[in-house]
């Protein structure tokens, strides 16, 4: 049989005398089936109602097409799905899921589509803190960073003897002159220097801030924030600040101390401290030159410094003398830790290096959730912007903390639980009483899937009947 041309087709190798060809002509189809596990996991936690009622809309009411929640949540589930560009909101305006996940079906006026389009959504990232004429809606930034705090509260079902805040600072390189940019000479280009708190995989704050501030601006006023934020909720539980070198200041250490919140800093080395452990050293040296490995030590003391930022108290330092590579590799954290909680080499190898962890769930949020696609013009609309994917990943969170718990994607990236789980090929068919996405009978991780939205559908249903 042959196939009519068509300039809407595209053809391929035949495969045994068939030809084969394509075209995007299948009507009510969706690559995107996977994502109703999103609007479960919504359900669960009610991330996007929650999320939009930090912003304020000053419109019309008899006007408004696309509510607040509508939008927000476009724009959640669209960086969850992949879409960082506003852009691609006018096709995916047109998708089946997008509408149901919006829990809106048809559009009210004949012009407009079920959810919105790229310059709706572009002027609510352009939203001001007091709604304006040409910007209605305006955002509530204190609302919607006490919203991370509350969703990380609300993921234990009761307070945790122990938690550890990490902090650490990251590039977002920008390639505009947006406001704020400043050139950074350790990233060597221009960019922001935007600040990540998290406890283990959950996101407490994304704070962005200028280049030229280092690594600690605005730490002690974030870390302050959140922790006078749990202890609301956990009064007894102990709380400790683990971060680099860079957060290594007088001003974080001493409030921790008054505070009563433990810290684990790590602190840049010097001739000073160096030659305080020389002998360790030295011991590691003669020993990986003997042996042909790498050879480590560990020493503790009480230290203070005393010319540039000077300490107000001694206190307990950790050092590592490693000999690695034919040369010395020393390093040094600060703690208040007491040795009788935890000797210098656990201190290092099991605490403090643990916080390595942190960086792959930025990269996680700047990778896979576009949280460094900060564009425009102002550093409140790309502040804003770090909210849509920082959300976008407390949701994905949420998927795979209720939903993939007990499942070989314990431990996915947001990247791969996207490919795996929320690309996926379905036929919608909408009738009287139902919608149903016929998914790809082939889809490798259907077993998976269908767990996840069993468990998901069951902490909705409890989270909707506490009782």
């Amino acid at each position: 049989m042959t196939t009519d041309c068509s300039a809407d087709l595209f053809g391929f190798a035949p495969v045994e005398g068939h030809e084969v060809v394509a075209g995007f002509d299948g009507g009510a189809i969706t690559s995107d089936a996977g994502a109703l596990l999103l609007g479960a996991a919504d359900h669960a936690v009610k991330l996007t109602e929650r999320f939009a009622a930090g912003f304020h809309d000053a419109r019309c009411p008899y006007l408004i097409e696309h509510e607040v929640v509508t939008l927000v949540g476009q724009r959640v589930f669209g960086i969850a799905l992949g879409y960082e560009d506003l852009n691609d909101h006018d096709q995916l305006r047109h998708d089946p899921v997008m509408a149901v996940l919006a829990g809106k079906l048809a559009a009210r006026r004949d012009d407009c589509a079920a959810v919105a389009g790229k310059s709706t959504l572009n002027r609510l990232e352009l939203s001001r803190l007091e709604p304006r004429r040409y910007h209605k809606i305006s955002h509530n930034p204190i609302a919607i960073k006490r919203l991370l705090v509350d969703l990380f509260l609300e993921a234990h079902k009761r307070a945790p003897k122990e938690i550890i805040l990490d902090l650490d600072a990251t590039d977002d390189p920008v390639y505009g002159t947006q406001e704020g940019r400043f050139f950074h000479g350790y990233y060597d280009c221009y960019c922001y220097l935007p600040l990540y708190i998290f406890c283990g995989r959950h996101l407490l704050a994304a704070r962005l801030r200028r280049a030229n501030g280092g690594a600690a601006a605005g730490a002690l006023e974030e870390v302050a924030r959140i922790v006078r934020h749990i202890r609301e909720r956990w009064p007894k539980t102990r709380i400790v600040v683990r971060a680099d070198s860079g957060f290594a200041g007088d001003a974080l250490m001493a409030w921790c101390e008054v505070h009563g919140v433990d810290f684990i800093l790590g602190l840049q080395r010097n001739t000073r401290l160096v030659a305080e452990i020389g002998p360790e050293l030295a011991l590691a040296e003669m020993k990986s030159r003997r042996t042909g490995r790498s050879a480590r030590y560990f020493r503790e003391f009480m230290w203070t410094t005393e010319r540039h930022n000077p300490w107000t108290r001694k206190r307990r330092v950790v050092a590592k003398a490693e000999f690695t590579g034919g040369e010395a590799n020393p390093r040094f954290v600060v703690t208040s830790l007491r040795r009788h909680e935890c000797g210098p080499r656990y201190l290092y190898e099991k605490l403090y290096c643990a916080r390595g962890d942190m960086e792959n769930r930025i990269k996680e949020c700047q990778l896979d959730l576009f949280a460094d696609r900060t564009s425009t013009a102002t550093m409140r609309a790309n502040q804003l912007r770090l909210w849509f994917a920082s959300m976008a990943y407390v949701l994905l969170c949420a998927v795979r903390r209720i939903g993939l718990s007990h499942t070989r994607l314990a431990d996915a990236t947001c990247g791969t639980i996207r490919l795996k789980l929320l690309k996926i090929g379905a036929l919608v068919r909408v009738s009287v009483r139902r919608i149903k996405f016929a998914m790809a009978s082939s889809c490798p991780m259907a077993d998976v899937w269908g767990d996840a939205a069993a468990r998901l559908r069951a902490a909705a249903r409890a989270r909707a009947s506490p009782a």
